[in-house]
């Protein structure tokens, strides 16, 4: 009998199908994130001519959002898991979009005159990674909050999706947005969107299904169904996270540097990948934000496959060999996919390997999403902060290796080393057992 038959049975209703209006918001809130981190790797070739940057300072440009946004993600999880991610979603997407827009005054900002352009643009893009640094982990909380345990793995996707659609939207975008008005126009017309999301976020989201006006009662009997019964609210004083007890556990080790050896790869995509098609494919700039997409195509189709396979896996085979089984296969293909296209001569035969194994990196990744909410539930956002927090370092080393290694030995080198990364991404997955739940002990630790 399905959760949804079982739930009707137990209430003499129809469960309502709110939670999957919310999944629809997070991938719309997804795609927000991506269309405002990598609205730079678009319009950076056109900022890279105008003011002269080489490419190592393009490389540091790029992973100055990258290093704010990794820093960050803890406190914000943190504040998630305290006081709800409702709220501090409609904070983050607020300050980030008002941020994005204030990228286009970079030249003509003070610190422009005290420490240079580079730097200016460099500093505000740090700070567009603090403004966004609370959106997953806070996402995450809301997956956990909606979602029952046997949908997590297409639950978490739903974010991967909006990674997918907004990464393919936003190269055409932005490209035809500069062409026509210039790359400003861009940074304030992603801004504007960001806003105009925020308020719609507040006024039909709440942080538990519990909260909302239209969930009936069916509905939050199969929500809940297999969740924890020790779950706690987020409230003052409530979820300090005991980040010693999750540091010796070596599930989370395998989870945070297995994301760190994701992160690396798939910001390839986030950053140089557009460049790479112009500069070193031969695309033209129209064609180049076309095919620019074609990753982003790729994760929007495989993410969600990730998240099924993940979750008919572990019904079939366990949590722990589930995860890990869904890991090594979208790891595997992705680095096999990637080193192929890296050493294919021809641009139209390596751009779609290249972005099959972007889309098979997402793949794996559902994954990694679902175990956060698997292994605790009360502290779902600070787990998935510092989860993300490793992702990011290690994209915020991706484009300044990339580079370096591009630069000195090729590009063909420097894809190698992404694949190279990617392996690694998958082997660190046996470390992790995503059935032994940490709530038992993490309840404990706060006690």
């Amino acid at each position: 009998m399905s959760l949804a038959a079982s739930a009707q049975t137990l209430s003499g209703e129809r469960p309502t199908r709110v939670r999957w209006r919310i999944l629809a918001l997070l991938t719309v809130l997804s795609m927000l994130t991506y269309l405002d981190r990598l609205n730079l790797s678009i319009a950076g070739r056109s900022i890279q001519t105008e003011f002269g940057f080489t490419n190592d300072t393009m490389g540091w440009i790029f992973s100055a959002f990258l290093l704010g946004y990794a820093l960050f993600q803890i406190p914000g999880g943190w504040m998630g898991d305290r006081y709800g991610p409702r709220g501090m979603l409609t904070v983050t997407i607020l300050s980030w979009s008002v941020l994005t827009a204030a990228t286009a005054l970079s030249p003509k900002l003070p610190l422009a005159v005290w420490f240079g352009v580079a730097w200016s643009f460099a500093v505000i893009r740090f700070t567009v990674g603090v403004g966004e640094a609370s959106a997953m982990p806070n996402a995450n909380k809301i997956v956990g909050n909606w979602i029952a345990s046997a949908r997590r793995g297409i639950g978490s996707s739903s974010n991967l999706i909006g990674i997918g659609l907004g990464g393919a939207l936003t190269p055409p975008l932005i490209a035809w947005v500069m062409q026509r008005y210039g790359w400003r126009s861009s940074f304030y017309l992603c801004g504007a969107i960001g806003v105009v999301f925020a308020i719609a976020w507040h006024l039909l989201v709440t942080s538990r299904p519990e909260q909302h006006r239209h969930v009936n009662r069916a509905e939050l009997d199969l929500i809940r169904s297999s969740q924890s019964s020790g779950k706690q609210e987020a409230g003052p004083g409530r979820n300090r996270p005991p980040w010693s007890k999750m540091l010796s556990s070596p599930s989370v080790w395998g989870l945070i540097l297995g994301y760190f050896c994701q992160g690396y790869p798939i910001y390839f995509f986030h950053t140089w990948f557009f460049i790479y098609l112009v500069r070193v494919r031969g695309f033209s700039l129209t064609q180049g934000g076309w095919w620019d997409a074609t990753p982003y195509v790729a994760i929007a189709l495989f993410a969600p496959l990730g998240g099924l396979f993940s979750d008919l896996a572990t019904s079939k085979i366990g949590k722990r060999r589930g995860r890990q089984m869904s890991v090594w296969i979208g790891m595997g293909l992705s680095a096999a996919l990637m080193w192929a296209g890296a050493n294919s001569p021809s641009p139209y035969v390596a751009v779609p390997l290249l972005a099959a194994g972007g889309g098979l990196n997402m793949f794996a990744a559902a994954s990694f999403w679902a175990t956060c909410i698997d292994l605790t539930e009360n502290y779902v956002a600070s787990l998935t902060a510092l989860m993300n927090t490793f992702g990011n370092l290690g994209g915020w080393l991706s484009p300044i290796v990339t580079a370096y290694v591009a630069t000195r030995f090729g590009w063909n080198v420097a894809l190698d080393v992404t694949a190279l990364v990617t392996v690694c991404s998958g082997l660190l997955w046996f470390l992790v057992d995503a059935s032994k739940k940490l709530d038992e002990g993490l309840a404990a630790a706060n006690t």
